[in-house]
């Protein structure tokens, strides 16, 4: 989400997506190669965002440290109200070669259920979004509302996942990311199938792989077996984690997944920022995987591809 902000702002943010992409200067993997399109509803995951919230006093640390870990640049803080009801954020946008992050730090209390929704997805048309995703299966529990340069709605979907959707009333161009970030989402056995089922109708997306016996090793619990599902749509990347919810800490708390070229170098530049490793690099399913958590509190997950993986879309 590039949210209710002014003009202004929200057209420096874009520029500084633009800006970041192209200065990547990178041919995008091919793992990266996008499915069947449904151009009814997905732009693109180069405007896909984590919606990330902290406290005010938080919010320049966890910025420069994301900035100092995967590169890019900020927009300028701005005042706005992302709500359909009267409230006040401070709110920056993050643009990196490895994905995006919407920052609020709210001076009001946080109106229900704003906080929750992890990413914020650019739709083409958001009367035909709204429509699908109902269709689907998601329940719209904050209908669509404007803001100055568009429209937002926040959709749930079976398995309680909930994401936020956004439509510019003028359409963005924004270059494609070095790297496509993965959206990680952690399930019940008793709704994965639905999630799952829902989300590739809504998206017009794809299974890409549907391993039952997958390594538990990546959710901290070595010696186990757990299922794991890769989706891959024109809104970008998700990996379903499909658990009991039995978790070590901090599983379950990383709602991103970030790829990187070189997963010590990035963990070299993440600790000098300030960032904590909370999980140390563990190798399995083709990729070596961290969890770290900025200044903030926000956690993440970072990997890079091993070299025998390659770039295949069935390595992710």
């Amino acid at each position: 989400m590039l949210p209710n902000v002014s003009n202004r702002l929200r057209a420096s943010a874009l520029r500084l997506c633009a800006a970041v992409a192209l200065g990547a200067a990178v041919l995008v993997p091919a793992a990266q190669a996008q499915p069947a399109p449904n151009t009814a509803v997905p732009v693109g995951p180069q405007y896909d965002t984590t919606h990330v919230y902290v406290a005010p006093a938080d919010m320049d640390a966890l910025v420069s440290s994301f900035v100092a870990t995967f590169g890019g640049a900020a927009s300028k803080p701005g005042v706005t109200n992302i709500a359909p009801v009267p409230s006040s954020t401070t709110f920056q946008a993050v643009v990196t070669p490895a994905g995006l992050l919407s920052v609020f730090a709210f001076q009001t209390p946080i109106p229900f259920p704003f906080g929750e929704e992890r990413t914020g997805y650019l739709v083409k048309d958001m009367d035909k979004a709204i429509k699908a995703a109902r269709a689907a299966g998601a329940d719209v529990i904050v209908a669509p509302f404007k803001d100055p340069i568009g429209i937002d709605a926040i959709l749930q979907w079976p398995g309680g996942v909930k994401m936020q959707l956004y439509w510019h009333f003028k359409a963005s161009v924004s270059p494609p990311l070095a790297t496509i970030p993965e959206n990680r989402v952690y399930v019940s056995p008793d709704r994965a199938d639905s999630f799952v089922h829902s989300f590739v109708a809504f998206s017009g997306g794809r299974v890409l792989a549907d391993d039952k016996q997958a390594d538990a090793a990546e959710i901290g619990r070595p010696g186990e077996i757990y299922r794991r599902i890769r989706v891959t749509s024109l809104f970008g990347s998700i990996l379903v984690l499909v658990t009991d919810g039995h978790l070590p800490y901090p599983f379950g708390h990383e709602t991103t997944g970030y790829e990187v070229h070189d997963l010590d170098a990035t963990l070299g530049k993440a600790k000098t920022a300030g960032v904590k490793v909370l999980v140390p690099p563990c190798a399995s399913a083709g990729r070596n995987s961290a969890i770290v958590e900025f200044p903030g509190g926000y956690i993440a997950e970072v990997h890079s591809l091993t070299p025998t993986a390659g770039h295949g879309a069935d390595a992710r």
